[in-house]
């Protein structure tokens, strides 16, 4: 059974003008969608989605200015159409999260929010190491 995840799309999508939100893997697989995307959208975007990160990975040298050597960690896509924005950011380890919004929405709490998720996400997912009390003590 695979753990539920919506509670990270539904906060995301309080923020005025965000439309839809989706969690997806680096195979381009969809994990998880909001309520308000059908499961077909959802899923093709996922796969654009995961494009896109790696796209966006490939062009770190351009934006560095550098042709060869080490290259700065992708934090974040954002990409402007006629009727909105799409945000794209890495939610831990082989997981990005895409939410689309309005073209009015305040970009800074957009991306404020998706990072405090992404942060309470990696939490959520990592277990704490277990102690046998009975073992050296």
């Amino acid at each position: 059974m695979k753990p539920d995840l919506s509670w990270v799309l539904n906060d995301v999508l309080q923020v005025p003008g965000a439309r839809h939100a989706i969690l997806v893997s680096a195979d381009g697989l969809l994990m998880e969608r909001s309520s308000d995307i059908g499961r077909d959208a959802a899923e093709t975007n996922a796969a654009a989605m995961s494009s896109m990160q790696s796209l966006s990975r490939a062009v770190a040298p351009f934006v560095e200015g550098k042709s060869s050597g080490e290259f700065g960690n992708w934090r974040q896509t954002l990409v402007e159409y006629d009727h909105g924005w799409v945000f794209l950011i890495a939610a831990g380890s082989g997981a990005y999260l895409a939410v689309s919004a309005a073209p009015d929405v305040d970009m800074e709490a957009m991306s404020f929010r998706m990072q405090q998720q992404v942060s309470a996400l990696g939490k959520a997912m990592t277990s704490p190491v277990r102690r046998n009390p009975g073992i050296g003590s």
